[in-house]
């Protein structure tokens, strides 16, 4: 069952319970910025059928320090939330992004119902101490133009950043492709960076999908250069199969290479479902990802030194 299918079978759910004090008194916390490289991992692709603390423990054994959820929190109550935050301080594991908002952002008839279950998701992301939430544009609407659906989701997107303003929450939009869901209004990245540009945020960035893109139009390395200054978070999985890189057709070295040497800073998530154990395939993901991103950095590095002496030279 992939994501997009995790996240229809879920009906929308009420708050489990109210914002702690504390938490609605702060803005959320900063991520981490310790590592040369942020990963994560979307909870939703590990060992489904085990309680939310086993898994936890997957993601943390494979060397990560950051999570991804949908709606694994959806029956908790306040004990529950402060369990998980218990857990994930004990091993130093943030929650770095949330998705779980179904309504429309293209359809201008949802706009109500899509503001009002992003300022409901507020209390839920304090709870999880998460500073990020992940929005889908859902599907193209019937007898409305391609040029209206775009223009719904710069405003659907410039009316939620108002909201999410005071809690410092950044909103990310992801691309679909046609494959997984064929009504679903936003197959194209390059659309995706038309529209940020045109929300104007810097609240406001893109969740670039290679396995998405690639499935839809390809040249992932290009858009990824030319945009990179609005890409927010990269998630990763190779093609055909949403298997780990390295099974399918994605060339992830280049690709990471490529991070490297554009500097880019924020999270690459996790997003594969493993072919084999999945603690060794998340680690080998990630050990591998490590190592491209630093030979992009430092060739770009390299390249830097190597002018300003020819520079200083002539």
């Amino acid at each position: 069952m992939l994501r997009r299918e995790f996240i229809r079978g879920v009906p929308a759910a009420g708050l489990a319970a109210s914002m702690p004090a504390a938490l609605a008194a702060a803005d959320l916390p900063i991520l981490p910025t310790a590592s040369p490289f942020l990963f994560s991992v979307m909870l939703w692709t590990v060992e489904r059928n085990m309680p939310f603390e086993q898994r936890i423990n997957k993601v943390a054994e494979a060397g990560y320090h950051a999570v991804e959820l949908v709606w694994e929190y959806r029956d908790w109550t306040a004990s529950d939330f402060a369990k998980a935050r218990t857990q994930l301080h004990q091993l130093g594991i943030v929650v770095d992004a949330c998705s779980g908002i179904d309504a429309s952002l293209c359809d201008a008839s949802q706009r109500e119902l899509f503001l009002s279950q992003v300022r409901a998701k507020l209390p839920t992301l304090a709870e999880l101490e998460c500073p990020r939430l992940i929005l889908l544009t859902g599907n193209k609407v019937p007898g409305v133009s391609h040029e209206q659906m775009h223009a719904n989701c710069v405003e659907a997107l410039k009316r939620a950043a108002d909201l999410t303003a005071s809690q410092n929450v950044e909103l990310l939009l992801e691309n679909i492709d046609p494959e997984e869901n064929p009504k679903y209004f936003l197959t194209s990245v390059a659309e995706g960076f038309e529209v940020i540009r045109e929300v104007n945020s810097p609240r406001v960035r893109f969740l670039y999908d290679f396995f998405h893109e690639q499935i839809s139009e390809g040249n992932l390395i290009a858009k990824l250069a030319k945009n990179i200054d609005l890409v927010g978070l990269v998630h990763v999985a190779d093609v055909p199969g949403r298997h780990e890189p390295g099974t399918g057709e994605i060339n992830y070295s280049n690709i990471f290479h490529k991070l490297g040497q554009l500097g880019y800073s924020h999270y690459a998530a996790m997003e594969f479902v493993a072919t084999g154990d999945v603690v060794a395939s998340l680690r080998t993901a990630r050990e591998s990802a490590e190592e491209w991103w630093a030979e992009g950095r430092a060739s770009s590095a390299s390249k830097v030194s190597n002018g300003r002496i020819h520079h200083e030279s002539t």
